[in-house]
């Protein structure tokens, strides 16, 4: 069986890639960074076909695939199954084991609340529904807001409250991560870990994927010494290595192909900038969500006549605000 694994060169399909990073999910960048860091060689391939699948990332060998969605992840399957273990030596430490807690609950809750819910959509739209029709990419959208906020335990009654602990339990992750960090090269043993691959997967999503506007990013960029832990390997693992997924690039915007620079950030996330609309814009605003409406029926209309149940988890809620994208 180990022979076989060692013929088989290992497949990562993740979703596309966007914003001058191999692929934009933020599930699917921890999987990448952590097969870079092992020097395991691997192909990359985009799946365009399910969006919302929670099987993505997932890795093929052979006959061999371990999906996102079972046993703990990609990572923890590659690991257990014998393919890459890069937690050996650090796995029975009681800090380690902390940290990668850290990472995985407050700044994997941190991001997707921002994806979904802190944040106008566009992202979660260029990443995940950008290939398929609007109405459709739309409803999608909408319905995995509705999980999302399930997932954290938004509530119209609590919404203010949880934005408030997120952020606060995402600061306080930056500040312990940077303090163990330090100067070092690693978080631990002077060698590279899945916590390193997941915060590094987290951070470059957070710096490039993320709006200017974004709380999380500015929190981040607070922190110089995590800044330029992911500069050093985002142009180490992934710039010097781009040829690896350039004949892709064509499924990405290109006006998100060259990645905004260190010297350009701003530890304070910026302000939407404001303008008045002319009687002819608001005419179109009207005209427009009165189309977005009648699309969103009709659409609820044909998923409910089909007996699916997805439909009625779509709630077009005032949170929602049923809208557009700007």
């Amino acid at each position: 069986m180990e022979e076989a694994k060692e013929r088989e060169k290992l497949t990562l399909v993740t979703r596309k890639s966007c914003f001058g990073l191999p692929t934009s999910c933020p599930n699917c960048l921890p999987a990448y960074v952590y097969l870079k860091f092992s020097g395991t060689p691997f192909d990359l391939d985009f799946n365009l076909i399910n969006p919302d699948s929670d099987q993505i990332p997932y890795v093929e060998s052979g006959t061999y695939v371990a999906y996102n969605n079972e046993k703990g992840g990609v990572i923890r399957s590659l690991s257990e199954d014998g393919f890459v273990d890069l937690d050996s030596q650090v796995r029975g430490i009681p800090e380690w084991i902390s940290a990668k807690a850290m990472v995985d609950s407050w700044l994997a809750d941190a991001i997707i609340y921002e994806l979904w819910v802190g944040s106008d959509g566009t992202s979660a739209h260029k990443i995940y529904y950008s290939d398929l029709p609007w109405p459709l990419g739309k409803i999608l959208y909408l319905k995995q807001v509705h999980v999302v906020k399930q997932i954290l335990g938004i509530t119209k009654e609590n919404a203010e409250r949880r934005e408030e602990e997120i952020y606060r339990n995402a600061n306080d992750a930056f500040s312990a991560l940077s303090t163990r960090l330090g100067e070092q090269a690693y978080f631990f043993d002077n060698r590279p870990t899945s916590l390193d691959a997941v915060f590094l997967g987290h951070a470059l999503f957070t710096l490039y994927a993320l709006p200017e506007t974004s709380v999380l990013r500015s929190k981040l960029l607070e922190r110089d010494n995590l800044v330029r832990y992911t500069e050093k390997y985002k142009s180490e693992l992934i710039d010097s290595s781009g040829s690896s997924y350039s004949g892709t690039q064509s499924q990405s915007d290109p006006s998100s192909s060259v990645p905004r620079r260190p010297s350009q950030w701003s530890s304070k996330p910026k302000s939407k900038p404001k303008r008045e609309k002319t009687e002819e814009e608001k005419k179109f605003r009207r005209r427009a969500k009165y189309f977005l409406v009648t699309q969103l029926v009709a659409v609820l209309v044909f998923l409910s006549l089909l007996g699916g149940s997805d439909a009625a988890e779509v709630e077009l809620d005032e949170d929602d605000d049923g809208a557009d994208y700007d």
